[in-house]
């Protein structure tokens, strides 16, 4: 193909600013090759996300490294009995197993007379394994060095195989902790397999739906950095503890605190 016949697309220079396939130029009525060859390869690491499974042994030594307590993070499992269902029966992730609710049932009951946990995090692998493998020990590195400083009662991590959003409900809830937050592998996409999401919720318990959550999403190098999702996420937290709400009550005004706090002090939410 002689390079006369490619005709290129006038917003070329816009993809400086998006990984989205936007400007890719043509040939005739066809899309050129390469940019064919780059969508097929995009889908293939996007459908091999969702089936990748987890390295739970080595994600819990990288966690432990990230988020020192002990003990060990506890290994649960959903009652998705593998990725199969996982995929096909969504209601059976958000739920634990019989075997991780007694796990968890034990664990609080060796803990009854000391103060409840303020904090659970639970790391899920979702719909991107790759996502919580790669990114969930930065994250946590950079949300513990700002909580070092402050009082808060941390339940051991937890690690859910075959996990939804919602299985953080039932955890926190067996825990008796105040918030739970869960880190997720996102729903993997064109130009993000490895998308992690975070989403906070006050009073977890079992049947909560998702506007009594607030969500941080698109956690990765290439988009929300670990440091600016750790300062939005303790910021989220601290306010869930203060107001002992989250959801559409809490609102996050984290791009406005310089300015606010410069104007007096005033609250951060709306």
């Amino acid at each position: 193909m002689s390079e006369m016949t490619v005709k290129p697309d006038p917003w070329q220079a816009l993809r400086q600013f998006t990984a989205a396939r936007i400007a890719l130029g043509h040939t005739g009525v066809s899309q050129l090759t390469g940019a064919q060859l780059d969508f097929q390869l995009a889908h293939a690491r996007a459908r091999d996300a969702v089936h990748h499974a987890l390295d739970t042994a080595h994600l819990s030594r990288s966690l432990a490294q990230a988020w020192p307590q002990a003990p060990s993070p506890l290994l649960l499992h959903s009652a998705a009995e593998n990725r199969h269902v996982y995929l096909q029966r969504p209601d059976l992730g958000r739920r634990l197993d019989l075997p991780s609710r007694a796990l968890l049932l034990a664990q609080r009951n060796s803990t009854v007379h000391e103060p409840p946990y303020d904090l659970a995090i639970v790391v899920a692998d979702g719909l991107s394994a790759l996502a919580i493998s790669q990114h969930a020990p930065p994250l946590l590195q950079a949300l513990r060095a700002r909580l070092i400083e402050e009082a808060w009662v941390r339940a051991p991590l937890v690690i859910v195989e075959q996990g939804r959003v919602a299985v953080g409900d039932e955890v926190g809830e067996l825990l008796g902790a105040k918030i739970v937050v869960v880190l997720i592998g996102e729903r993997p996409g064109l130009s993000s397999p490895d998308s992690m999401g975070l989403y906070i919720t006050w009073a977890p318990r079992v049947g909560l739906t998702d506007e009594r959550r607030n969500c941080i999403s698109n956690v990765r190098p290439a988009g929300l950095g670990f440091d600016d999702a750790a300062s939005k996420l303790h910021y989220l937290l601290r306010e869930a503890r203060r107001r002992q709400l989250t959801g559409v009550g809490l609102k996050d005004e984290t791009d406005n605190v310089d300015q606010l706090i410069d104007a007096g002090g005033r609250s951060f939410l709306l």
